[in-house]
């Protein structure tokens, strides 16, 4: 059996001994030409003269092309044409491509685009979240609402009840291979594009609308990315589209790609939030309202906002269980990048908030953290809560040195506090999440089917030794001045699926060849995940053959069409059931080949371990493959796939976005100097859920990776534009990823060992996405070596640098 096993990355060695092909490393013509844009130098403003003589004089420069030059369509948006590929008289970021280079080598274009004299008549930008809802910059008609119950009428009902706010910080993706494509024209005016993209069929759009041309006259091929994130669903659309344009005006090859600094400055990033949240809660802890305000800072042009923006609305829930709740979401139209997809698409930014919100409420009883996460967690999967907890008291774990925060200035934390407005026990009697009657639905209406967290939170604070280690920290803390070390958990719910339904489908091409080998193409792109690795897998388990025996070729808008982004988690579970579907079909023609030439039943026939079982006959797979092509049976079948069961309303925030939730918990122990807020990981215990992984060791390696970018976006990942609008963190010198000496000297990842409960691929479950959200406890870890510094809540914004650790070390105190 070819899947379920723990086998390395099919590119593995030629990604240790640098030969894997990425785009700047194929091999191009000896005419082929190089392309740079001239950048706007404000944010905000109106072009009132372009003068581009001297970088047309430069040396090597062909071409200069400017908005008026561009044949047909002037848009790269992956929405709703609201984004130029070169300005038409308003510029609204500092960074946007006013003019294209095209020059006879990559230097001289980048040189020549320094030479343009731009004259713009600035304006006022609006650069932060504040500055928009003061001018009421928005995208949209308003902000979009979401309820389940009156969130109002169980507010003031709820004997306890906290306010606050959360900066929640973007983040720049940072893949190792930047933006980067190469058109080739071919004959009758068609097309050739090599894209290092997570989504080749947009691409093939988009350049088919700037050249022209109908669909079928591009071809964008794909064979691998050096890292995508998000950040090549749509930010690629430009430089694709301006090498077809150049390409299409020259009659040569044409190639491009961002230079470190350029990139960082020209594409999107991960929406920045701010979120206000107001609770109400009972004294076990019980949440009985929650009312989300989320405010994103989506940039200049539409882009994918609004699915992020609805995903973190999505995700606002996280793992527990609602009887009230209103989300409002506010999509802030600024002068800045505009925001694109990022791993998690929102969901993260949704997640973060819900935990500020449970620490809150578990700092304010002062209750251990994780009871009050478990008191408010779904039901699990059989329907029934397990026996219930008694809230384990915070002075039990931590000390009683902690007054209460009603009565020392929770104001000045950042917090309000209302006392009780009416009976808890009239209210629990309403609306506690364990009546028998109560419905487990999310705030947008879909049931929950398939909770596990109960199983694997057990599991987990057992495996990680979490009670010892908290009264551990407790005594360290007590004895301890200037350090101070914190441990928290945090679980995740994460929904799989497309929002935007019609993007769940895929397709895939399978070809078995006379002698045995197998060709698998399919819609998926890969950018180091793994996905190509799995489908084989899955290809190779379908025909019984060892997996050297089968090969996927680089994606091909020429060989499955229509194709929808590898996002959203779904490359593994679309694909995968697309490229089953078409390596059953040829098995089955194969198996009733065989059945007729040994006149038996064609559902007794067995492909496996290399051979095809017919009675007590074993035929090597090869030798059927022959067998089944000299009998005139074909070997050619494209399978396809879309997700069943799927049904959603974005507006009225209704419906069954996800076709399942994959879930996981971490734990993670964390050291701060409080003298200097420096910081440091020490040790990181994840459990999570891969239904029935089709590779555990891909898998792995998706959690450490998904967790350690989590922990970055939320400590050392900062975003910084000064009021001009420019980013100033533009390049690896001051943009801080965290680097390998960053992860935790003890990192401890198990995966959960169960099915998933829907149908999926071998009932496994998507990895991508959900991992990175296990960052989060990395966070609440910090806040919680903050909180040990004094009385307060420290009300940590992210992302929590050194600057920021120290002062909510400082609020904490008081």
């Amino acid at each position: 059996m070819s899947v379920a096993r723990p086998l390395p990355h099919d590119a593995a060695p030629l990604h240790v001994a640098g030969k894997a092909r990425y785009v700047d490393d194929i091999p191009v013509p000896a005419d082929c030409l190089h392309l740079a844009f001239g950048m706007a130098e404000v944010a905000k403003g109106t072009i009132t003269a372009m003068d581009l003589d001297e970088v047309r004089a430069q040396p090597g420069v062909v071409a200069v092309l400017t908005a008026d030059d561009l044949p047909f369509a002037n848009d790269v948006s992956p929405s709703v044409g609201d984004e130029p590929l070169l300005a038409t008289g308003e510029v609204h970021y500092l960074g946007q491509p006013l003019f294209l280079v095209v020059a006879d080598s990559h230097l001289a274009a980048r040189k020549a685009a320094r030479k343009g004299k731009i004259t713009i008549e600035a304006a006022e930008p609006i650069l932060t979240i504040e500055q928009a809802i003061a001018a009421d910059s928005h995208f949209g008609n308003g902000p979009s609402v979401w309820t389940k119950g009156d969130t109002d009428a169980a507010l003031a009902a709820a004997p306890k009840r906290l306010s606050g706010k959360l900066e929640v910080g973007g983040q720049e993706h940072f893949y190792l291979e930047g933006q980067a494509a190469l058109a080739l024209p071919q004959d009758n005016g068609d097309m050739a594009v090599h894209s290092s993209t997570q989504h080749p069929t947009e691409i093939q759009h988009k350049v088919a609308e700037a050249l022209g041309l109908h669909m079928h006259a591009v071809r964008v091929e794909t064979r691998r990315m050096g890292g995508g994130f998000g950040g090549k669903e749509s930010q690629g659309n430009a430089l694709a589209v301006a090498c077809a344009v150049a390409a299409q005006a020259t009659g040569r090859p044409c190639k491009m790609r961002y230079d470190r600094d350029d990139d960082m400055t020209i594409t999107g990033k991960r929406h920045d939030f701010r979120i206000d949240w107001d609770v109400g809660f009972d004294e076990a802890g019980r949440l009985m309202a929650v009312d989300f305000v989320q405010y994103a800072r989506c940039g200049w042009a539409q882009d994918l906002s609004f699915p992020v923006a609805d995903r973190a609305m999505l995700h606002a829930d996280n793992a527990y269980l609602h009887p009230a709740m209103r989300i409002t979401s506010h999509r802030l139209k600024t002068n800045t990048q505009s925001a694109t997809a990022f791993r998690g698409f929102g969901g993260p930014q949704g997640m973060i908030g819900m935990e500020r919100v449970m620490d809150a409420i578990a700092r304010h009883l002062k209750l251990d953290p994780v009871e009050v996460r478990r008191i408010n967690y779904y039901k699990p999967a059989d329907g029934h809560l397990p026996a219930p907890t008694p809230p384990v008291p915070l002075e039990d774990i931590v000390g009683d040195e902690h007054d209460d925060l009603a009565s020392r200035g929770a104001q000045g934390a950042g917090i309000r506090f209302d006392s009780g407005k009416g009976g808890a026990r009239a209210f629990r009697a309403a609306f506690s999440p364990d009546r028998p009657d109560a419905e487990n639905t999310t705030p947008y209406g879909m049931e929950v089917t398939d909770f596990i967290l109960h199983g694997i939170t057990d599991r987990l604070l057992e495996t990680s030794d979490y009670t010892a280690r908290k009264a551990a920290i407790r005594e360290w803390n007590d004895n301890s001045r200037l350090l101070k070390r914190g441990i928290a958990f945090s679980p995740v719910k994460f929904g799989i699926s497309f929002t935007l339904t019609h993007l769940n489908q895929a397709g895939a091409l399978v070809h078995v060849y006379q002698d045995g080998s197998i060709h698998l193409n399919h819609g998926g792109t890969e950018m180091g995940q793994g996905l190509f690795q799995k489908v084989a897998q899955v290809a190779a388990d379908r025909f019984g053959v060892p997996l050297d025996a089968v090969k996927i070729t680089a994606t091909d808008t020429a060989k499955v069409p229509n194709t929808s982004a590898t996002a959203a988690s779904s490359g593994s579970d679309l694909n995968g059931m697309a490229a089953k579907a078409a390596c059953d079909e040829i098995r089955d023609r194969m198996a009733a080949c065989l059945a007729e030439l040994h006149q038996t039943d064609a559902s007794r026939i067995v492909f496996a371990d290399g051979e095809v079982i017919v009675g007590t006959e074993r035929i090597p797979f090869a030798r059927a493959a022959q067998i089944a092509y000299e009998q005139r049976v074909s070997l050619s079948a494209a399978g396809y796939y879309r997700t069943p069961d799927l049904a959603w309303d974005p507006v009225a925030g209704r419906g069954r976005p996800f076709f399942y939730f994959a879930y996981g918990a971490a734990v993670t122990e964390v050291a701060i100097d409080t003298l200097t807020g420096e910081n440091r990981i020490l040790r990181a215990d994840i459990l999570h859920d891969a239904g029935r992984s089709l590779n555990p060791a891909i898998d792995r390696g998706q959690i450490e990776g998904g967790y350690v970018q989590g922990a970055g976006w939320l400590t050392t990942e900062e975003l910084v534009w000064d009021d001009k609008g420019r980013l100033r963190t533009h390049a690896p010198s001051t943009y801080k990823i965290p680097a390998c000496s960053d992860r935790p000297d003890i990192f401890n990842v198990d995966l959960w060992d169960g099915d998933n409960y829907s149908e999926t691929i071998y009932r496994s479950k998507a990895v991508g996405e959900p991992p990175l959200m296990l960052g989060i406890s990395a966070w609440l870890a910090l806040a919680d070596a903050c909180a040990a510094c004094g009385p307060n809540d420290p009300c940590l914004d992210t992302p929590a640098t050194a600057e920021r650790v120290l002062a909510a070390v400082k609020r904490a105190r008081g």
